[in-house]
């Protein structure tokens, strides 16, 4: 596909949002015990979900979220149209709210940087390369450092890889006046701001190692390895659809990656469809994690289908009314238990 429908949705939505690490360790001691996150912390791993800020008044939303995630992503909250949707103006507040709603419930935030399909028109309209690279760093130095010691894990670039054939570098302002070079630009900028945060890079696409654009990631973050540039982690997005369905080399995958030195973290995953292939690809992609050393966690990219970015689709583990679906058993069960959770 041309262009990840996701982004054509989630672009709409933070217009309108712009106009408008902490682990649990104790061991379940029975069936009622278990959530997700108290799972996969047995297993020295975070399990997290994307987050929108409009939702955390609603009861319901917030309930799951307190009892069952770990971790937070905001979903639109620090899109760079949002935070700055002008040169001379910011808008921190909904990231705010979200970061400070994650610190007073004991939970880690993972944080965005910069994606091609969250930037402001005057960005986009920048004319020369100084301009933007200016625009770049001062963006990656402000928010860096508001949020400096709250934030868990940084992704600074995401989805910089087109998806046609050859997986050349995603066509934009960045690719356009600062070449090949903006995305290292970008995590040297991020590492010069926080020196200790861990820092990643982001894409969909990439979870079968065999296709171009996985093997083009691959050779980004080996050579950036191989020079000492500040990358810490890879994120996979993950988002399982009978177009994209979930590779049988997941594991190979993320093994793949991590053979770099790097950690591996799943950070959107949702799969449409209904039980009991849904459920079988939630456990399988969250095995495939748990096998793997480096794999550190996973977010899935949202709470409840009712949410979704595409709830015809049904791709979460609570149902459009907060009621856990067969895949929250399923997703439950990849992770080894001293008790299996009964499903009702």
């Amino acid at each position: 596909m041309a262009v990840h429908p996701l982004r054509r949705v989630l672009a709409v939505t933070a217009a309108v949002v712009c106009a408008a690490a902490l682990a649990v360790t104790a061991t379940p001691a029975s069936a009622t015990d278990v959530t997700l996150g108290s799972a996969a912390a047995a297993t020295g791993r975070y399990f997290g979900a994307a987050v929108q800020e409009r939702l955390l008044t609603v009861t319901p939303y917030t309930t799951i979220l307190d009892r069952e995630f770990t971790s937070v992503t905001p979903e639109l909250e620090m899109w760079w149209n949002v935070i700055q949707p002008t040169r001379s103006s910011w808008n921190f507040g909904p990231a705010d709210r979200v970061v400070e709603y994650a610190q007073a419930h004991g939970m880690r935030v993972r944080g965005r940087l910069i994606t091609s399909y969250g930037l402001p028109a005057w960005v986009n309209s920048l004319p020369t390369a100084s301009d933007v690279n200016a625009a770049l760093v001062t963006f990656i130095r402000t928010v860096m450092t508001r949020y400096h010691g709250k934030i868990d894990t940084w992704d600074v670039v995401g989805e910089a890889f087109s998806d046609n054939a050859s997986a050349t570098r995603r066509p934009g302002i960045f690719q356009s006046r600062l070449g090949d070079s903006w995305i290292e630009q970008a995590f040297r900028a991020a590492r010069a701001a926080d020196p200790e945060v861990r820092l990643c890079y982001n894409d969909y696409g990439i979870e079968d190692i065999d296709k171009r654009k996985s093997q083009a990631v691959f050779s980004l973050l080996r050579d950036f390895r191989a020079r000492g540039v500040p990358v810490d982690c890879v994120g996979l997005e993950s988002h399982f659809t009978g177009s994209f369905p979930y590779p049988a080399n997941f594991r190979r995958t993320l093994e793949t990656f991590a053979s770099l030195g790097l950690d591996v973290h799943l950070t959107e995953l949702d799969v449409a469809g209904t039980a009991p292939a849904q459920g079988e690809t939630y456990r399988s992609a969250i095995s495939s994690c748990v096998a793997v050393p480096r794999c550190k966690g996973i977010t899935v990219f949202g709470v409840s289908d009712q949410h979704s970015w595409r709830s015809s689709e049904t791709p979460l583990l609570f149902d459009r009314y907060y009621n856990k679906k067969p895949s929250y058993y399923a997703a439950l069960s990849a992770f080894p238990m001293p008790v299996t959770p009964t499903t009702p």
